[in-house]
């Protein structure tokens, strides 16, 4: 069984927020796949179900970002799990918008929900880094990460979303290589001459006149007799 844990902070105030994208994620695999209603349960809201005969808990930490740990750590000690069976996806302003990257283990980069997170159950878990892009500067970080996406940024954000969703089975196997191939597809699904196979129709093979055969339309013929 693995914990699939979507970092954001809890209310309507920060539904949109670049922060949220976790939350987001989770969300849409739940409704996806018929996961049932989200229970408060261990500091967080919490939906368990299956995918296929994989079981999984998905879980939205509500301690709010700084503290994310104390509600994953409550959850996986719980549920009797190691730190190799947590997921945890979260906004990554090191990668570009409408990146995801799968990573085993590794440092917190910063990272306040993830610093919280090695705090109580340390570094070995697995994470999701969803890329929201970069202010430009450390210090305007802060303000950007709780500022909600902005329209122009909807189609990406649907497809990552759409695209994490569709992976989520592989999440719950601990596949990392086939996830990011299911939100591959969505995110920049192949075009015709990369292997896949064209919608446009041929067109028409062109033909050599046989000698001694008129191939003029009629009315090229009314023509060529007033010339």
């Amino acid at each position: 069984m693995k914990l699939i844990v979507g970092l954001g902070n809890p209310g309507p105030k920060y539904a949109r927020n670049r922060h949220n994208i976790g939350f987001m994620v989770l969300d849409q695999i739940a409704a996806d796949h018929g996961f049932p209603a989200w229970k408060s349960k261990h500091q967080g809201a919490v939906s368990e179900g299956r995918f296929g005969s994989d079981r999984a808990v998905l879980l939205k930490p509500e301690t709010f970002m700084n503290k994310s740990g104390d509600s994953v750590g409550a959850a996986m000690r719980f549920y009797k799990l190691e730190p190799e069976d947590v997921i945890v996806l979260h906004d990554e302003i090191d990668l570009a918008p409408g990146k995801v990257r799968w990573k085993q283990g590794g440092g917190h980069a910063g990272h306040n929900g993830l610093r919280s997170v090695h705090a109580h159950i340390g570094a070995d878990y697995a994470r999701v880094r969803l890329g929201v892009g970069h202010p430009g500067h450390k210090d305007a970080v802060p303000g950007y990460v709780l500022r909600d996406f902005p329209k122009a940024d909807e189609g990406w954000l649907d497809d990552v979303i759409r695209g994490c969703a569709d992976g989520a089975p592989h999440l719950a196997t601990g596949d990392g290589p086939k996830f990011m191939n299911a939100v591959a597809l969505r995110v920049a699904p192949p075009r015709s001459g990369t292997g896949e196979k064209s919608t446009q129709k041929p067109k028409p093979a062109a033909t050599t006149p046989t000698p001694g055969i008129d191939t003029r339309s009629a009315m090229q013929k009314l023509m060529d007799r007033f010339k």
